[in-house]
């Protein structure tokens, strides 16, 4: 008897240390060199576990860059041995083959790397100017290309400001958000200047895409705040709501013809409204499982959206509520993501597949056509459309800015 307890107790700190150590951060991690201080750093920004996702070695020396200049705490000499050992450890999954369809458009993909390594360019903007821009959220900065000479410019913003989305104001000033610092913020291009409008409501911490509407209001979404908010640049007035649904996570926005602010709702199956008053109004899409996460407005006034989690693209009637959809040409688990429409088609990019795919949808046919991203694409997060009238993409894990030329075939 008194051996069954001695052995009962042994087993209960034994499971108990069990239970313990695989609690710690990292504890089925592989032993190696640069374990230590791969646990130690990155389990104080984010949950460590995010990590066995895995990556390429590129997209490893990428990630690694970010982590850098983000000031991760880990000695220069020191970030050979993390970047190694992140590789052996973690490597890619697999991931689903890019289904290539032909068809009668011809295009011509351009690719810009970008100057800061580990930049993470979230989303491109095209000027007036004929130039492209891009947020480079973890590097705090925003940059201009000039496509015609290849010549880049970076504007530094506050560190830790994480800039996400861009837009150009009517006197060629560049608004964005300060994701990281909930702000929205104001870019002189002429000067470097940038001034900060903080958002009143702490709660309202991570401003995400914003729009400016026909009469120069600026519109944004909050997407783990879960608001959508309005700001008057003339008054620095901001107006905040939230949606309807809990947890909408509201994100990608657009405007139409007659000045109505759209946004797709990623934490549900739903797209809204939203007025002057902050009066917002859903349209829930018919699959409980649709997770729409950008959106397009074509020139009918028609609402076009990436469903990124089961891998459509998707079509909302404002006026009748009708929805259609059709699977995207590499399957259901290709993570449809940035969006434009433009030259009569719709454009969006495959985002899970190996390598990203550019997609052209024409709407009167109900035909696809795709093209693979030459440098990999790795992940395309936005479009926009130049004053071209072609797509624009920033690609984040590969550090490059994309230009889609449509040469021939096109409506």
């Amino acid at each position: 008897m008194a051996f069954s307890r001695v052995a009962l107790a042994a087993a209960v700190v034994l499971s108990a240390t069990f239970a313990a150590r695989a609690q710690q951060p990292g504890a089925n991690f592989p032993e190696g060199l640069g374990k230590q201080t791969v646990v130690s750093v990155c389990n104080g920004c984010h949950d460590i576990n995010r990590l066995t996702a895995g990556y390429s070695p590129n997209g490893w020396l990428t990630v690694t860059n970010m982590m850098r200049n983000f000031g991760a705490p880990v000695p220069d000499d020191q970030w050979d041995t993390v970047r190694a050992y992140l590789i052996k450890s973690f490597p890619e999954r697999p991931r689903p083959p890019a289904v290539i369809v032909p068809g009668p458009v011809q295009v011509d993909i351009h690719e810009w790397p970008l100057p800061t390594p580990g930049s993470r360019p979230h989303d491109p903007m095209a000027a007036r100017d004929g130039s492209l821009w891009w947020s480079g959220q973890l590097a705090n900065k925003l940059g201009r290309l000039d496509p015609a000479t290849g010549e880049f410019r970076e504007y530094p913003v506050n560190p830790v400001s994480a800039p996400h989305g861009l837009v150009e104001g009517k006197d060629g000033e560049i608004w964005f958000t300060g994701n990281f610092r909930g702000f929205i913020g104001r870019l002189d291009a002429k000067t470097g200047d940038v001034t900060e409008y903080q958002i009143p409501d702490a709660k309202a911490k991570d401003p995400h895409t914003l729009v400016i509407d026909h009469n120069g209001i600026i519109w944004f979404s909050v997407q783990n705040g879960n608001f959508v908010g309005r700001f008057d640049p003339t008054t620095g007035a901001f107006k905040l709501a939230t949606p309807p649904t809990r947890n909408a996570k509201p994100y990608g926005m657009a405007v139409n013809s007659k000045n109505v602010v759209w946004f797709v709702e990623f934490g549900a199956n739903k797209i809204a409204t939203i007025d002057d008053n902050m009066s917002i109004h859903e349209f829930q899409l018919p699959n409980e499982s649709a997770r729409p996460r950008r959106i397009a407005i074509s020139p009918d006034d028609m609402i076009w959206y990436s469903d990124f989690a089961r891998g459509y693209l998707g079509r909302l009637d404002p006026a009748t509520g009708e929805v259609k959809e059709w699977p995207t040409p590499s399957g259901p688990k290709t993570q449809p993501y940035g969006i434009a429409a433009t030259k009569g088609a719709i454009w969006y990019a495959e985002t899970f597949v190996k390598p990203n795919t550019v997609v052209r949808f024409d709407p009167k046919t109900e035909k696809f056509q795709s093209w693979p991203i030459p440098g990999g694409g790795d992940i395309v997060r936005n479009i926009t459309v130049s004053k071209d009238g072609n797509p624009v993409m920033a690609n984040s894990l590969d550090n490059e800015l994309g230009l889609v030329e449509v040469k021939s075939g096109a409506n």
